[in-house]
């Protein structure tokens, strides 16, 4: 899948939240879903367009309007890169 930063942002989302995949599959590469060591959070780090991208899973025990989606049962996914939080699904 070739597609903007947008369209990759949502297809991790959608393959490593909705769909629960081991594995995420962006532009033929595979990148594994892992669990945060203490919390269980899904993580996967993953390239876009030569960058180092982390998608994090939100953790609804925090104070944040994205976890009380969280906790509401909605699937909430941090990205994060080098410069901080990059966008949130």
């Amino acid at each position: 899948m070739s597609g903007t930063f947008e369209e990759t942002l949502l297809s991790v989302w959608r393959q490593a939240m909705v769909e629960d995949l081991a594995a995420i599959v962006i532009e033929g590469c595979t990148w594994p879903v892992k669990q945060t060591p203490r919390r269980r959070l899904r993580q996967v780090d993953f390239q876009f367009d030569g960058k180092d991208i982390r998608g994090l899973e939100q953790n609804p025990d925090t104070k944040s309007r994205w976890a009380q989606q969280a906790r509401a049962g909605k699937k909430v996914m941090q990205f994060l890169a080098d410069s901080g939080y990059i966008a949130v699904w």
